[in-house]
């Protein structure tokens, strides 16, 4: 599948359904560790894949959100996946592939945003600095730096240090470049729910109840409208639900996951 992809498997080697998970901005296969290690799951195939660009993995030169979706499209299709799993951005890229038509399992989508007012106020801002020349690329440079420090009183103790470490680790022209990409595909889109709604599949969006990313009435109201969408509330975790609790993060996946249908 080419060495742009930064690969983990767990779980069963002959399982009946095979779950592809992709991680979140800035973040790699590690933010998936210790869900991939949790007995819930333990009867799946799972395969994290880092979103080429993060990491220490190469962009492509294509770096719109609907190309992240072929991207991830193909290689679900080449693995035999049947269900998705994804956070944050890697949740947006999940929510296009369905949109494309490009894949028709259940997805689990872990802290979507579905409109760019959703997005924390300090993206937007870093987004619009980093359109500047000469100041975007030091805007960048400086954000990922102080990166590490600034999240890891979000993290589980235990894991915070490399966890937080990954996220820092990112280039910056590579993390600028693919959020301006991002932030286009938002505006071209002013709501994402009909796009999900529309793609017809089985989908699990997964918030914690103290999430960053907002979620406006209107888009609650809209999600439950939709006879496939299934709203799940995680208890005590915020934005990065599937490192502060993995274990009930995994009894969605697995029930995500044995839903599908091949």
């Amino acid at each position: 599948m080419g060495e742009r992809w930064d690969v983990r498997r767990a779980g069963a080697t002959n399982a009946s359904h095979r779950v592809l998970m992709i991680p979140g901005g800035l973040c790699t296969t590690e933010f998936y560790a210790d869900l991939m290690a949790e007995p819930a799951v333990a009867g799946l195939g799972m395969i994290a894949v880092t979103q080429p660009g993060f990491g220490h993995t190469e962009a492509p030169e294509d770096v719109s959100m609907e190309h992240y979706a072929r991207l991830m499209a193909r290689f679900a299709a080449e693995a035999g996946c049947d269900a998705v799993v994804g956070h944050s951005l890697g949740a947006n890229v999940a929510i296009e592939m369905a949109a494309l038509g490009l894949f028709e399992g259940p997805l689990v989508l872990l802290s979507p945003t579905f409109s760019r007012g959703d997005e924390p106020r300090f993206l937007t801002v870093l987004d619009a600095v980093g359109r500047v020349p000469g100041l975007g690329a030091a805007a960048w440079t400086a954000m990922l730096k102080l990166l590490p420090r600034a999240v890891r009183h979000e993290l589980p103790p235990r894991r915070a240090e490399a966890l937080a470490a990954v996220m820092g680790g990112n280039d910056p022209a590579a993390c600028r470049r693919m959020v301006r990409g991002y932030y286009a595909y938002l505006d071209r889109y002013p709501s994402l729910v009909p796009r999900l709604c529309g793609a017809g599949v089985p989908a699990w969006v997964v918030r914690g109840d103290r999430d960053t990313i907002g979620l406006t009435d209107d888009e609650r109201r809209d999600l439950r409208a939709c006879p496939h969408v299934r709203m799940v509330t995680v208890a005590d975790a915020g934005h990065l639900l599937l490192v502060e609790q993995p274990a009930a993060v995994a009894e969605i996946v697995a029930e995500a996951a044995t839903a599908s249908v091949r």
